[in-house]
């Protein structure tokens, strides 16, 4: 067919879907890039699409010494030897997984496992990084030789500049990039997420798969067009289609029975014929049409993982804690909720929380309903989850991501404080949880009068003074008012307390005010979008409790 069609089985490729045309790209410009990539424009030529992969791969900055293609010729002999390249073993760091074929011929599958041995042998600092055999795989289809295949792959994983993620090369960076994941399902795809709580004893290490379905499951003809966006866009890409999967996942299988005994095994299954269900141009099209965190949100987010799992000791693979060890039947004990219960909350809450254990702050029953004793047991505690009882049985809650010791910034003034992370939710007599409702529906976003009563205000209209600066070093900077493209006085109003009152609110206009005895609370709804109330307007409190996270 043309000059990198060396490792390519023809045989196995859609030719009809290849077009001969002779294309060049002359562009420069990142957005006019960016749309050609999501346009396909390249998608039908190989030839067009290798000279393209070249040109925006040599484009990388990496670091001063990379090793290339010469490097690849000199090393390649000793390290492979006279064995057979089908039975090169693969170092530790792909983690077993999978070594795809992507319609590669005999020669270029063999390829695949000399170049990730004379990777291994260049990159000593590479610890964990699954990904590797797919990328090669995909980007022998686009290489004139191995050697060139080699030095492309060196390139991306020597690229130096820190606004620019492309591959993880560390357990580390792999695991908060799956815990990162996990907090964007929670956000974006909370209808399959809910699928996921309730077949899947372990939710976190169903996301963990994420990165196997991009790299490994994916067909050619999709991944190779998430690689053409994934070299202009970066990382990003890679949690759109991601997601764009597992709504895709939930549409196509919701309300049918489960392939398998594993959630995990139907997600790889459905991946894998995804062309019987989604176009490529399909898939690409649902991921676009995500309004995802910005990258510099997504990036703050992954740091807080990333400090979360370090404190924790957690750099290299090991058995990963689920949310059956972090609430154990044995170990704890609730008037307001089962065990399964708080199991349902733990996967609500950011991925970095979930590794903790709930610790029980405050409780009516042992603490009495003093407000004052409310404030001096949960302070100092950050986040902390709120759980009520009232007599007519209702459940409801709320995750609070911010300590209640903010509120004294205000002084004497009822003001505002809490993050985007926060949101309440309702277990008895239905589970619903209800988002932020500023950031699911920004056209909210305008700023409202300031409440300067203790009158409970409607959720889309809650406003307060300036957020709280959050210190660079707090462990949840995500979704901080400092960081969103919204006005102060609506951005962190998620919270308040005084001496006279605590008030709790902003998930889909769902608000709860609680007076200062403890004894009485009322709710505020509104019915913009079409939720049932989290409890009734006007409650008595039976219970009331506050659990915080413990390491």
């Amino acid at each position: 067919m043309d000059e990198y069609s060396r490792f390519v089985d023809w045989d196995k490729m859609d030719v009809s879907a290849q077009s001969q045309d002779t294309k060049e790209l002359s562009c420069t410009e990142f957005q006019e890039l960016k749309q050609l990539a999501r346009q396909g424009y390249w998608a039908k030529n190989h030839c067009l699409r290798a000279k393209v992969y070249h040109k925006l791969i040599g484009s990388i900055p990496c670091r001063t010494v990379t090793p290339d293609a010469n490097v690849y010729r000199d090393i390649v002999v000793k390290i492979v030897g006279k064995r057979s390249s089908s039975s090169l073993p693969l170092p530790e760091f792909v983690d077993n997984s999978l070594v795809p074929t992507y319609c590669l011929n005999a020669e270029g599958i063999g390829a695949v496992r000399k170049i990730i041995l004379c990777i291994a042998n260049q990159f000593p600092d590479i610890s964990f990084c699954p990904a590797l055999p797919a990328v090669i795989a995909l980007l022998l289809h686009y290489s004139k030789d191995e050697a060139e295949c080699f030095e492309q792959v060196c390139r991306i994983l020597a690229c130096n500049d820190p606004s620019k993620r492309l591959i993880d090369q560390t357990f580390l960076a792999f695991e908060s990039s799956c815990m990162t994941f996990g907090d964007l399902v929670n956000k974006y795809c909370q209808a399959a997420h809910k699928l996921m709580v309730a077949v899947s004893e372990d939710v976190l290490e169903v996301y963990s798969d994420w990165q196997r379905w991009l790299f490994g499951e994916l067909p050619m003809a999709y991944i190779a067009r998430v690689f053409d966006v994934f070299l202009v866009e970066g990382y990003k890409v890679l949690y759109r289609v991601a997601l764009a999967l597992l709504k895709f996942f939930h549409k196509v299988r919701a309300g049918q029975p489960m392939e398998s005994d594993s959630i995990q095994q139907d997600i790889r299954a459905f991946v894998r014929d995804i062309a019987k269900s989604v176009s490529p141009e399909r898939l690409l099209e649902k991921a676009f049409a995500i309004r995802l965190f910005s990258r510099k949100e997504i990036q703050l987010l992954q740091m807080a993982n990333e400090k979360a799992l370090q404190q924790k000791g957690i750099t290299v693979k090991q058995k990963r804690q689920n949310v059956h060890l972090a609430v154990h039947a044995e170990n704890f004990k609730s008037e307001i909720v089962s065990v399964k219960e708080m199991r349902d909350i733990w996967s609500w809450i950011p991925e970095r929380f979930a590794l903790c254990q709930p610790l029980l702050l405050f409780t009516t029953l042992e603490h009495g309903c003093s407000l004052s004793r409310f404030y001096s047991q949960s302070e100092g505690h950050e986040p902390t989850l709120l759980l009520i009882k009232t007599t007519a049985k209702e459940v409801c809650g709320a995750y609070l991501s911010t300590d209640w010791s903010e509120r004294r910034r205000g002084g004497n003034k009822l003001s505002f404080f809490g993050t985007g992370e926060c949101f309440v939710f309702r277990l008895q007599p239905e589970v619903e949880r209800y988002e932020w409702v500023i950031i699911k529906h920004p056209e909210l976003a305008t700023a409202g009068p300031e409440t300067e009563n203790h009158s409970l205000p409607a959720a889309s209209t809650l406003s307060s003074g300036s957020g709280p600066s959050e210190p660079s070093d707090r462990l949840s900077p995500f979704l901080s008012a400092r960081h969103f493209n919204l006005p102060s006085k609506t951005a962190s109003m998620f919270m308040a307390g005084s001496s006279e009152c605590i008030i709790i609110g902003g998930g889909d206009g769902q608000a709860l005010y609680l007076d200062a005895d403890l004894n009485h609370g009322r709710t505020s709804h509104c019915n913009t979008f079409n939720n049932q109330p989290l409890c009734s307007e006007n409650f008595q409190i039976s219970v009331l409790e506050v659990w915080g996270f413990r390491d």
